[in-house]
């Protein structure tokens, strides 16, 4: 059984790749099939972000008009077949893309404007992924609007620089928006791309990468091919392909289904599909807790969420993956489904060990849904910790996130979720109980904290000791009680650094 062919679109003409085998990833094709050697292989596990390209794809606003969607991603762990119908931007396109509509007598993007302008780059080895970040920044965000330092960091925290400390580049994305604008031709673009989806459709279903558009065809194949390889962001699979050299004759990819692309709220739950990007997630969540947008702009680089998804991240059921800690402390529920039906569990529920859980090999993970705050006069503190090595684009030795609900002084509800602590995604449900129905004081949290010390073994590995980790759940609660007491200064994220021009 052969692939389908691969249709994108790039400098303005639709390509057609033949053959691609369902594993290989879109750098590997850029580089070695289509000789775009701009794009640059460094780690080759979605952390550089050397390999940064841009995607666009059609999506509906709020008012089910067709608009383009701009997204910088790590094309060294994106499955080539994930592109198909989408724009491909690469650092090569910006000045040769026909759609793109470049200020009068200039030869480069302000982008590249402004990174020349600033001295932005050294060596160069990591300048097309900032390149691509920043017009993947430039097309998202309103024309003459500079990003402040603290914005720009974030929608950079996938790329890494050896060589420029980052000011520089940091001032390039200040500069880019101030420049004489380019500009995409988003409606010519969303015409191809509808060509593109025409095309698309005219070829059979029956090949070995399969992204089926509803949910119902989705369960389907998964009935008929439990040994498919499930694919939604790529962002762990892909590591499986670049780092342990595993190949996979057949791919079933979920992002392209409508229900788990959906977010929605109703009967006081947040219902979030599996294949929502955690980008996107993270931006419905927030909504409703904006304490959690530090968290969230630390859970991993940009490029990174925008190709990850919420229903992965949780399927996985990575030990260290930092939306489970989260989502259990909110009290989260996930749903299977199958061709046979549904089911719905809480989300501590899913796991039975070291990334193994509870799905039939028929089922898919199809929906996260988190109920909504209540309206109450009670106080609710919610925090998530995330402790790493590096403060950006790093993975947790310990997250924890708590939230407790005080009324009349006195812990009413208390819910704790943990990671990096055990085998899998852990629920601290003695700590729990040693906190509620207890006064909201610090000897109720002194005791709690060291329940929570003992409720888990956790293992010594390379990012932290286990007795390190230990002593960090109780010092986090501690930090916890501290902060809802209103205390400054409990944190390193409380203290603002003057930055001189």
């Amino acid at each position: 059984m052969s692939p389908r062919p691969l249709h994108f679109l790039r400098r303005g003409q639709p390509v057609t790749l033949h053959d691609i085998p369902p594993d290989r990833t879109l750098l590997e094709v850029l580089r070695e099939d289509l000789h775009c050697t701009g794009t640059k292989e460094g780690c080759g596990e979605g952390d550089c972000g050397a390999c940064t390209v841009v995607l666009g794809e059609r999506t509906l606003d709020a008012d089910g008009q067709p608009r383009l969607h701009y997204k910088a991603i790590n094309s060294c762990i994106r499955l080539a077949h994930s592109v198909d119908g989408m724009a491909l931007w690469t650092v090569e396109d910006l000045a040769q893309d026909p759609d793109i509509q470049l200020p009068a007598g200039q030869q480069l993007h302000p982008v590249q404007q402004a990174l020349a302008q600033c001295h932005g780059t050294q060596c160069g080895f990591c300048t097309p992924g900032f390149v691509m970040s920043l017009f993947g920044m430039y097309q998202n965000h309103a024309r003459g609007a500079a990003l402040d330092r603290q914005g720009a960091q974030e929608a950079l925290s996938g790329n890494l620089c050896r060589c420029t400390g980052y000011r520089p580049i940091l001032e390039a994305a200040r500069d880019m928006a101030q420049l004489p604008p380019a500009t995409v031709d988003a409606p010519a673009v969303l015409q191809k791309l509808e060509l593109l989806a025409r095309k698309d459709a005219a070829i059979g279903a029956e090949n070995s990468y399969q992204r089926p558009n509803s949910l119902r065809e989705l369960l389907q194949l998964r009935a008929d091919h439990p040994d498919a390889q499930i694919v939604a962001g790529c962002t762990d699979v892909g590591l499986w392909v670049t780092k342990q050299h595993r190949r996979f004759s057949r791919v079933l990819d979920v992002t392209a289904a409508t229900e788990l692309r959906a977010i929605t709220q109703t009967e006081g739950w947040l219902r979030i599909g599996a294949a929502a990007t955690l980008e996107e997630a993270f931006a419905a969540l927030q909504a409703q807790w904006p304490q959690l947008q530090r968290f969230a702009a630390r859970f991993a680089g940009l490029p990174v969420r925008n190709s990850g998804t919420l229903g992965g991240n949780v399927a996985n059921g990575s030990p260290i993956g930092d939306s489970m800690p989260l989502l259990i402390a909110l009290g989260a529920q996930v749903v299977l489904a199958s061709v046979r039906g549904g089911r719905s569990l809480p989300l501590e529920a899913l796991y039975t060990g070291y990334r193994q859980n509870v799905m039939a090999p028929d089922e898919l993970l199809v929906r996260i849904d988190v109920p909504l705050p209540p309206a109450s006069s009670a106080t609710r503190h919610l925090r998530a910790y995330k402790v790493s090595k590096r403060q950006d684009d790093d993975i947790s030795a310990v997250c924890l996130v708590l939230q407790v609900t005080v009324e009349h002084g006195t812990v009413t509800s208390a819910r704790i979720g943990a990671g990096g602590v055990a085998a899998v995604p852990a629920r601290a449900v003695q700590t729990e109980a040693a906190l509620t129905g207890q006064p909201w004081t610090a000897a109720t949290v002194q005791t709690a904290a060291s329940v929570l010390q003992a409720e888990f073994s956790p293992i010594s590995d390379m990012r932290a000791s286990g007795s390190y980790r230990k002593h960090l759940l109780g010092s986090l609660l501690q930090r916890f009680w501290l902060e809802s007491q209103g205390q400054s200064g409990a944190s390193l994220e409380d203290i603002r650094v003057e930055v001189s021009a």
